[in-house]
């Protein structure tokens, strides 16, 4: 069959022939329409994510939209290795298959399944939003960020605050209901002050971190610390991506004067079942509430050109065959 196959770590997947793939008790052969690229599919086709494999060759791709043999269309998570779900076709668990809404192309399902792990799950499982509390989305500008925007405000936020880096993306936030946007892009004790001044002024209960580095630390000084804003719930804050960097330096004090409570929001903070268990009322939400998500879609023959080359704010999706 053909497939977009990592063959070596550094390199973008290339477009070739791969074993076809036979079900074990317990599995469902799924024929693939369609697999999105999200950051942790590229981490894991480098190499460098805490989840993948050393083993090489592998098929890319950890979710996608199909067909099963009896003809229900599923969104589906997480193949057996080394079968990923950038293939004609793949093979899963029969407990990661979710059924996807008529009204949702496969396109549109394919790519709203990865942003809604790291959108929808942390504001309804994870750290679910309080009456009258607001939420800050750091790093908003990207698929996830724009997704959890429209999330938030949907499940009830009564603000929704949005920072990113880019200044042209960021002028598009309020469109999808972002009531503030901040520019991560100032001084750092502006930001600082900005991010208090809207915490007081709004009550912030939950923060999505799509960033980390440097502006977490901005964040953490904005609601630690003796002029910390108080609400009426502890602030939850969420940590689901790292694209700032890696790592912070974190006063101890900022924790203990604050009432923050740090969650991760990754594979492993929740089991796969109860992210299938999860995933299954957002994508009927998706469809129902009309959430938008940018789509750069191209025929999977074209995975070595198209890998690196689409905007961050689009969720690059490949249709198979």
């Amino acid at each position: 069959m053909k497939a977009a196959v990592v063959r070596e770590f550094g390199r973008p997947p290339q477009y070739g022939d791969f074993p076809e793939p036979t079900p074990t008790p317990g599995e469902t052969p799924v024929s693939v329409a369609a697999a999105a690229v999200s950051t942790l599919v590229r981490s894991r086709a480098s190499g460098a994510h805490y989840s993948g494999s050393a083993d090489l060759p592998f098929v890319a791709g950890i979710d996608g939209v199909g067909r099963t043999p009896d003809g229900r269309r599923v969104y589906f998570l997480f193949p057996r290795p080394p079968f990923g779900s950038m293939a004609e076709r793949t093979v899963v668990s029969t407990e990661r298959l979710i059924p996807v809404p008529d009204v949702l192309d496969d396109t549109t399902a394919a790519a709203a399944g990865n942003p809604g792990i790291a959108s929808w799950i942390p504001l309804t499982v994870l750290a679910r939003v309080l009456p009258g509390e607001s939420v800050l989305i750091n790093g908003a500008t990207g698929a996830a960020g724009r997704l959890a925007i429209q999330v938030a405000k949907y499940l009830g936020a009564r603000k929704v605050i949005a920072t990113g880096r880019d200044e042209a993306k960021l002028r598009t936030l309020e469109e999808l209901g972002a009531d503030v946007v901040l520019s991560l892009g100032q001084p750092a004790e502006a930001l600082r002050d900005a991010l208090r001044r809207e915490a007081a002024d709004a009550q912030v209960g939950v923060v999505l971190d799509y960033l980390w580095g440097p502006p977490a630390e901005t964040i953490f000084a904005a609601l630690g610390g003796p002029n910390a804003p108080r609400g009426a719930s502890r602030i939850r804050y969420v940590q689901v991506g790292a694209l700032a960097g890696p790592t912070i330096s974190l006063d101890s004090a900022k924790l203990r004067s604050s009432g923050i409570e740090i969650l991760g929001s990754g594979l492993g903070s929740l089991t796969d079942q109860q992210i299938v268990v999860a995933l299954g009322p957002f994508l009927a939400t998706f469809a129902q509430a009309r959430f938008r998500i940018a789509i750069d879609r191209q025929p999977i023959s074209n995975v070595d050109a198209a890998w690196d080359g689409s905007p961050t704010e689009k969720r690059l999706v490949f249709s198979i065959p």
